[in-house]
């Protein structure tokens, strides 16, 4: 990346093609939403959201959603059996990321946790408004053709429907060989 400075402005982003706006005109990151599964298709997400909130000075909000599913071969589960098993879902993802706020911390970062739970497209946007979020960035699994036909894509549903800017990550190849 090249700078140019005219007229007592600096310019970053120069190239032989073009230039970017001044320095002063480029808008930074105050909050950023990190959507994670949790999976390894999140880890180039995890990197990318931390280089730009080092970058910005802007705090990351680390954001997983989950979802107890519904149970089709039972057709009663009593009410305390399904509030411990979210319960242990609840513990389970809240562990995980634990580990990632210290990872990200330790690198400098400010960070904070936000644990929803409901459709992952759906709570990601909704977390994103409430948080007035300037960036989402969100890992992508990569999937093509029949798989994305019947997975569907979260970060697809996310980019068509949040309010803000929203960066997508695909997984390094040596991560996304093995699916």
């Amino acid at each position: 990346m090249h700078q140019l400075k005219w007229r007592n402005r600096v310019y970053r982003g120069v190239s032989e093609h073009g230039f970017a706006r001044p320095e002063e005109d480029v808008k930074t990151f105050d909050r950023i939403l990190l959507a994670t599964d949790l999976s390894e298709a999140s880890d180039g997400a995890l990197e990318e959201a931390i280089r730009l909130a080092k970058e910005s000075g802007a705090i990351l909000i680390v954001t997983h959603a989950f979802q107890v599913p519904p149970s089709t071969t039972v057709s009663y589960v009593p009410a305390n059996v399904f509030q411990e098993y979210e319960g242990a879902l609840r513990a389970a993802a809240s562990d995980r990321l634990s580990g990632l706020l210290d990872r990200i911390r330790s690198q400098g970062v400010e960070a904070r946790l936000l644990l929803v739970e409901g459709f992952a497209d759906e709570e990601i946007v909704e977390a994103a408004a409430r948080e007035k979020a300037d960036l989402v960035v969100i890992g992508t699994h990569g999937r093509q053709g029949v798989a994305r036909f019947f997975l569907g894509s979260v970060a697809a549903r996310v980019v068509a429907t949040c309010p803000c800017p929203v960066l997508t990550v695909r997984p390094s190849r040596e991560s996304s060989s093995g699916r």
